[in-house]
């Protein structure tokens, strides 16, 4: 039973709110008597099961107010994404909102990374100190380094990246056994070497807690001559790295592994795309013979994922291409191939690993965990598949339980639908020192141990293993469970940030792109139902927009919440999730990242 006491309908100014808003949300007023009540500081989540709030509009109400308060100076957030009461004389006040003039409709790139920038306080610029300690580092290995590690240059190690990436942070190789089994070694640039806990730039990259990607741009944890040059695993040159050594049995079970720090040479940079090509054509000349034992492996680890149940969602990307201004001139889909599989096959195999380090140890650790489906979303996915025929338990399902009801439907019209549902009622994963297993891969221990280029748990769990392996190692590092704890917190909300940045930044330049089409009718989807209206995606630019309950066909339309659909009274006419529609481009704000169709 849910406390109610703080309930939304409750809030003595709703009437107010109910006049200004369609969907109104908890006052000003309110929440910051709420915080006064709690006595205590209150994340989002917090916010939204004392007032008692289900649907998704409601949600995002909540999340934009109290952002707004923030930007008032009515509320702090913190690093963490938790809210207190703003304290005047002790807190600094944010800079001033600029509105950008209506008339103003030119957005590329910059433009909108730098919104992004400032909307989000994002730490862009590399400090004096940074600049100064990274002097320090010198492109050559020190040789007596090289002699403190497992020597690994000989072995036939590659790199397998997109056509545009730069930091290349793992390399992979492969040797079959006699026996059936395989060695696989994952060998993960070794940025704990160079960055050491407690300096300059290693208090600016957990600041950061991650890189962040933008079409054409990115903001690095890390100062380019570390993400770009000393630890990325460039062909032919000798690179640091953590390995990890892994025994894969032929049913694809972790059999045993062992971590050390080694150096090695990449003998090739391959690309997604190069890979696949090659796997297709069986041309063992473009990409080498241990990439084809690579395959083997993967072929029996994708057999084993499939067994274990792990969820595997078939989900469309965009890549936003670019002109020479900056602006999104089109958007292409990039459906993943068996090289991405590959490669992310080989990844979760050296995370396991690696949480699995920290297990059998008994030692504090960092675990990427995940929950799997959502409490309070459980009911409404039960009550969605019923009425679709689909039986679900009285308690939420396990991961083997949900995806055979997703491998059942798989062949059936409304299948886009249903997984679309599935995805939306599903927990978030994050961070956190207390292992309770990831629901979505169907592991009982996972970590994120294969990017410390971009990601600093990674950095602290290169960290955690060497002091494990070696106490007087200087790279490597204990942590106290609260100071670890408190770094799990920070980098889930780091992650969810630069999440949210990506996102807006790609949305913006969508709408710039849209506003160049006003009322040119288009092919859609729709992609989500509410209350107030439905949103479409349109097909060819994967880019959502809002048709509003009013401007639909006339007639008094139901909104329908387990079937996810709006229901004409008179008419009988229904508008449901996954349906085709055709729709017509009437408003366009860029900067407010919003797009109104119209039915065509």
């Amino acid at each position: 039973m849910k406390n109610t006491k703080y309930q939304a309908a409750k809030d003595p100014n709703l009437s107010r709110e109910a006049e200004k808003y369609e969907r109104p949300v908890p006052s000003r007023e309110y929440i910051l008597q709420v915080l006064k009540d709690a006595k205590a500081e209150l994340f989002l989540e917090d916010f939204i099961d004392l007032f008692v709030i289900d649907d998704d509009s409601g949600k995002e109400g909540v999340r934009r107010r109290l952002r707004a308060m923030v930007r008032d100076a009515q509320l702090v957030c913190n690093q963490e994404g938790a809210y207190r009461p703003f304290i005047e004389g002790k807190d600094r006040a944010p800079p001033p909102y600029v509105i950008r003039p209506r008339q103003e409709e030119f957005v590329n790139r910059d433009l909108a990374v730098n919104a992004a920038i400032k909307h989000h306080h994002l730490p862009h610029e590399w400090s004096d100190e940074v600049l100064e300690e990274i002097k320090q580092f010198d492109i050559d290995i020190p040789a007596e380094e090289i002699q403190n590690r497992q020597d690994l240059r000989a072995l036939p190690f590659v790199t397998i990246d997109g056509e545009d990436a730069r930091d290349f942070d793992d390399a992979v190789y492969c040797e079959p056994l006699k026996n059936g089994q395989f060695k696989l070694m994952v060998a993960i640039a070794d940025v704990s070497f160079y960055v050491r806990p407690g300096t300059d730039l290693d208090n600016e990259a957990y600041t950061r807690g991650t890189s962040i990607y933008f079409p054409g741009r990115v903001i690095p944890m890390l100062p380019e001559i570390l993400s770009n040059e000393l630890c990325s695993l460039k062909p032919n040159v000798d690179r640091l790295s953590m390995v990890a050594d892994m025994l894969i049995s032929k049913e694809g079970q972790l059999v045993s592994y062992s971590f050390y720090p080694a150096v090695i040479r990449s003998q090739a940079r391959l690309t997604y795309n190069q890979v696949a090509k090659a796997l297709e054509a069986q041309d063992v000349a473009e990409i080498g013979p241990h990439v084809f034992k690579l395959y083997d492996l993967y072929k029996i680890l994708l057999a084993s994922r499939q067994e274990r149940g792990a969820l595997d969602f078939d989900t469309i990307e965009g890549v936003l291409i670019l002109d020479e201004k900056g602006e999104l001139a089109e958007i292409k889909s990039t459906p993943r191939n068996d090289a991405h599989r590959l490669i992310e096959e080989m990844m979760l195999m050296a995370n396991v690993a690696a949480a699995d380090f920290f297990i059998k140890h008994e030692a504090l650790g960092i675990y990427r965990i995940h929950e799997g489906v959502r409490i309070e979303k459980f009911e409404d996915l039960r009550d969605f598949l019923k009425v679709r025929s689909i039986p679900l338990g009285k308690a939420p399902p396990t991961v083997k339980e949900l995806n055979a009801v997703l491998a059942a439907a798989q062949k059936r019209e409304d299948y886009p639908i249903i997984q679309t549902v599935v995805l939306r009622s599903l927990n978030q994963a994050i961070y956190s020192a207390d292992n309770v297993g990831h629901y979505g891969l169907a592991y009982a221990g996972y970590t994120h141990f294969t990017s410390p280029i971009r990601r600093y748990p990674d950095l602290l769990v290169h960290r955690l293993i060497r002091a494990i392996l070696d106490q007087q190692d200087h790279s490597g590092a204990q942590y106290a469970e609260e100071d670890l704890r408190a770094m799990c917190i920070h980098a889930s909300h780091t992650e969810r940030q630069a999440d949210e940045a990506s996102r807006e930044v790609s949305s913006t330049l969508k709408c710039g792109l849209v506003k160049r089409h006003l009322g040119a009718t288009f092919s859609g989807i729709i992609s989500a139902v509410t209350g107030f209206g439905m949103f479409v995606t349109i097909d060819d630019l994967l880019i959502d927009g809002l048709i509003h309950i009013s401007s639909l066909p006339s007639d008094f339309y139901q909104f329908d919440a387990p079937h996810h659909r709006l229901v004409g009274e008179r008419s009988g006419r229904i508008f449901q999730l996954g349906q085709a529609v055709k729709i017509r481009v009437v408003k366009v704000n860029v900067w407010e990242r919003k797009v109104d169709f119209v039915l065509a």
